[in-house]
């Protein structure tokens, strides 16, 4: 029997052992075992490949085809037994059945979380929320908010100017503009969003922070409505046996105007760091619509009034976790934002 008929026997064997063989597997791991022992680079249909090239041109062409179909069906006997078992076991002592494991899912910043919380405790006495834009006029920003040209006010708000007229919003209080133009009373809205101003940044400062506003113009509406209102939502924020109190203060689009404070949950009013030894924490502005602005809107103060509040976002997650320094907020540290 000539070197070529040798050779093609082998094939033929290494062929039928092959098939049966893997037919015979009882399991991934059998199948593996089968696998290496017939196609791995040590395997004898891999040595008959690799000494093609030691042979006469006619025998070479033949054997090698032998070759190649044997390896090909037995690879596809393989792939098609495989499915039967699952995914192979391609390293000593990994187990397949284990379960695997869970990517890192991604959650809400914690300015949006403390927003989201802020509107829904509104939502709850039947507030509705309103957006507005971050660019807007200088009559809306400022005019129509009891603010006119050359009044001290502006000097409190350091203002983006991108023309003349045009402005990138200090405040979210335009939006009180917009809605209270366009719809009649009652009005009682929410308008949360972002604003800016020119600010020499620091632990507490940013150009570029978040604000909700609370509006409720009505037949009847007094500082009652508003302190109830108020404190209404800083306990369901703070905690629900927090003393509050109103102190007095100046808004040029709010008469009266007054600032509310909340008892200091760290030392309950003894005196701490967090609340600078006072006992209590400054966390809004408010105060009764001014008549002004309720005419500049085309409201009648005689038949109608109302309140308005304003807090920052940032302040109140501060608040609420501890937080010391705003920027954190904002230097998108993962070790920082996956506490929330």
């Amino acid at each position: 029997m000539t070197l070529k008929n040798d050779v093609l026997e082998e094939i033929a064997r290494i062929r039928d052992t092959g098939l049966r063989e893997i037919e015979e597997a009882t399991d991934a791991a059998v199948l593996e075992t089968v696998r290496i022992r017939h196609l791995a680079r040590k395997a004898p249909l891999s040595q008959i490949l690799r000494g093609l090239g030691d042979l006469d041109p006619t025998e070479r062409a033949r054997i090698g085809q032998a070759a190649n179909t044997t390896r090909r069906a037995l690879e596809d006997a393989l792939t098609e037994r495989e499915a039967g078992f699952g995914p192979r076991v391609a390293t000593a002592g990994v187990d397949p059945t284990r379960p695997g494991l869970r990517p890192a899912r991604g959650h809400a910043h914690v300015l949006t979380q403390t927003e989201d919380r802020i509107l829904s405790i509104f939502r709850g006495m039947g507030f509705a929320v309103a957006r507005s834009r971050d660019i807007e006029d200088d009559y809306h920003n400022f005019e129509a908010l009891n603010i006119p040209k050359g009044h001290s006010a502006r000097d409190m708000q350091d203002t983006f100017f991108m023309s003349e007229n045009i402005v990138l919003r200090t405040h979210t209080s335009p939006g009180q503009i917009r809605v209270m133009k366009s719809t009649p009373p009652p009005v009682r809205m929410v308008f949360p969003g972002r604003v800016y101003r020119r600010e020499t940044e620091d632990a507490s400062h940013l150009s570029e922070f978040h604000q909700v506003e609370v509006l409720y113009v009505d037949h009847g509406v007094t500082m009652k409505d508003l302190k109830g209102t108020l404190a209404y939502f800083a306990r369901s924020l703070f905690g629900s046996d927090l003393d509050v109190r109103f102190r007095p203060s100046y808004f040029p689009f709010v008469e009266p105007g007054a600032e509310m404070d909340i008892e200091c949950f760290q030392c309950r009013k003894r005196g701490c760091r967090i609340c600078k030894q006072s006992g209590w924490i400054e966390i809004l502005g408010s105060g009764m619509v001014h008549t002004w602005v309720l005419r500049e809107v085309g409201y009648d103060p005689e038949a109608v009034s109302g309140y308005a509040a304003g807090m920052g976002v940032e302040r109140i997650a501060m608040l609420r976790h501890g937080i010391t320094d705003i920027r954190l907020f904002y230097e998108n540290d993962l070790r920082f934002l996956t506490q929330f």
